[in-house]
């Protein structure tokens, strides 16, 4: 009876993170292909043309745990991977309740750490005790970026939107009026977690400005 209590738990946390597949962003995917399969299955498609699609935080937060696992070497500090990736999984997990707040957005900012601090309690209270205290505390340690995990961590959530925009020739940062600036201070945290990976992004970053994609 126990056991199923502790069960009942989990399960409840685990379709209510299933809502961040609702939760869309304001950075778009890299590409809007159209699902391949069988030739009859592309035909039925054919006609239609894809639209540009923003990523989910589900979709997200995925791709951050990915990365961290392939990235890995270019940490400034060893890291132990595993954590990483838990921490990257449930980091956005408190926009359930708070909501995505733009990066960029000041006015939204105000506000954010009381929103995802309350929605930290409610949903990571839905777990038995000792995995609350856990996920509570991966949390709690990305907020805080003090430890090499939550370094790296921060450096795979600045990584990934900036991959993707720069891909996507600077799509979201254009609808946002985002400037060369705004970008590079944000995205400068990426060297806290790796020096190599902030080398290299730095590059595109001033390479996205010289083609105009990111004005100054």
């Amino acid at each position: 009876m126990e056991n199923n209590e502790r069960m009942l738990k989990q399960l409840e946390f685990l379709l209510e993170l299933d809502k961040l597949k609702n939760l869309y962003r304001q950075t778009y995917i890299y590409r809007d292909d159209l699902p391949t399969g069988s030739a009859e299955f592309e035909g039925n498609f054919k006609e239609r043309k894809p639209l540009p699609r923003k990523e989910n935080d589900a979709e997200h937060s995925f791709s951050l745990a990915i990365a961290a696992v392939v990235l890995a070497e270019y940490s400034n500090e060893p890291v132990d991977v595993l954590k990483v990736m838990k921490m990257v999984l449930v980091h956005d997990a408190v926009e359930i309740d708070a909501g995505d707040t733009y990066c960029y957005d000041e006015e939204g900012a105000k506000t954010k750490r009381q929103r995802e601090l309350k929605a930290a309690d409610r949903i990571f209270g839905l777990l038995p005790d000792d995995q609350q205290a856990e996920y509570r505390s991966l949390w709690d340690e990305f907020e805080e970026c003090v430890t090499p995990e939550a370094k790296f961590a921060h450096s795979m959530d600045r990584i990934q939107p900036l991959l993707l925009n720069y891909t996507r020739e600077g799509i979201s940062w254009k609808e946002h009026g985002v400037h060369f600036e705004q970008v590079e201070k944000r995205c400068s945290k990426i060297k806290d977690g790796s020096d190599d990976l902030w080398d290299h992004f730095h590059n595109l970053l001033e390479n996205a400005k010289n083609r105009g994609i990111l004005p100054e």
